[in-house]
């Protein structure tokens, strides 16, 4: 029996899309190695966030012609969120690179290697999940933001929302199987939209992020709900209520801010200022008293000040996240960022002020 590897770099929408790349393969008779030397079949599924990911991928390949020497039947795929710079340095070092939104296609390789039609099909692929109780459930993926550091529009392409039927059909059989959390996924969630007619409404009006979640909501059932990743800008007043509302929807939000500093997020393309994402921060504890918030910043993004960066910490300290992921800025070729401003920040520098900021997440670990 043939058997299959595969390596996850990055977001949970790519550990979602390796849960299905897992069933198709299985589907058609492989069967799950743990060990990457023992397979057959070996698929990359990568991330290209920051230049650290696409080193490992780099790193990973440089013993794949010692284990091709042993199994003459190997073969070694690349997927996921890839630049077109990185296609063009791995493409000699795989057997192929494919999109994923071409996985209903894995099972004819001439025809996966030459395929020009690009769907969201995949999508409709039931996922080998990993964990009974937790489930990732994609409703949308791709990005119209464009967020000047960000590779996400170039690699994952523009917003493509699930129709509301699939998504629920795919959380029903979670729910009867027994599972206990689910975890929406997209790019930007709360800019999803589908037609309400999709879920037997003769309205033509389009249902919104708000009403998918109290769609999925009055499922019955014993579980949570929880979702991933919010743009402060799309936040309206109807989501925060529906947040509040909504007894089964997590009081946990993830809610991205990258800095304190108005003037970078101008330069970051992220369509907010400073007091427009505490004033929404502010608006959302009123409405839900309990809700916690974790966020993702930026460190070094390129021309910020000592002062800039303190504007951050003083973010920080004043919303007392529960966590913080905090990322070194890295410049991705083909962005606005890399194509309009100097990586002018020191990697010394960059690292200090990642310390700073990671040092309140270890603070809130002792607190805990």
């Amino acid at each position: 029996m043939l058997k299959y590897f595969i390596k996850t770099y990055g977001c949970q929408m790519n550990e979602s899309d390796s849960e299905r790349m897992a069933a198709v393969l299985e589907n058609i008779g492989y069967k799950k190695s743990d060990d990457l030397k023992k397979a057959d079949l070996i698929i990359f599924n990568m991330c290209a966030v920051r230049q650290t990911a696409v080193d490992r991928v780099h790193g990973q390949l440089k013993n794949i012609g010692k284990l091709k020497v042993k199994n003459k039947k190997l073969k070694v795929f690349l997927t996921g969120c890839i630049l077109d710079c990185d296609k063009k340095k791995l493409s000699e070092k795989v057997d192929l690179i494919f999109d994923i939104r071409d996985l209903d296609k894995i099972t004819n390789y001439e025809l996966l290697k030459n395929s020009k039609f690009k769907n969201y099909n995949y999508l409709k692929i039931t996922p080998k999940y990993k964990c009974e109780k937790t489930a990732f459930v994609p409703i949308m993926t791709g990005c119209d933001n464009f967020c000047s550091y960000c590779a996400v529009p170039y690699t994952r392409g523009r917003e493509y929302s699930r129709p509301a039927k699939d998504i629920l059909k795919e959380i029903h059989g979670l729910i009867k199987n027994g599972c206990e959390k689910i975890t929406l996924l997209g790019q930007n969630v709360n800019s999803y939209k589908s037609e309400k007619s999709e879920v037997g409404s003769r309205e033509s009006e389009i249902l919104n992020f708000s009403d998918l979640l109290k769609l999925i909501n009055n499922i019955k059932g014993e579980f949570k709900i929880d979702f991933l990743t919010s743009h402060p800008k799309d936040v309206s007043n109807e989501l925060i209520k529906t947040i509040a509302e909504c007894e089964k929807v997590s009081k946990n939000l993830h809610l991205p801010f990258q800095s304190g500093s108005s003037a970078m997020l101008k330069k970051m393309n992220r369509k907010y200022t400073r007091q427009d994402y505490l004033s929404l921060v502010k608006k959302i504890k009123k409405a839900t008293p309990e809700i916690k918030f974790s966020t993702d910043i930026i460190v070094g993004f390129p021309g910020e000040t000592k002062k800039q960066f303190e504007k951050t910490v003083s973010v920080v300290k004043k919303i007392n996240f529960d966590l913080i992921y905090v990322n070194k800025y890295s410049a991705r070729k083909g962005t606005a960022a890399e194509k309009l401003y100097k990586d002018d920040i020191s990697l010394k520098e960059k690292k200090s002020r990642w310390r700073i900021i990671d040092n309140f997440n270890k603070k809130k670990d002792v607190d805990r």
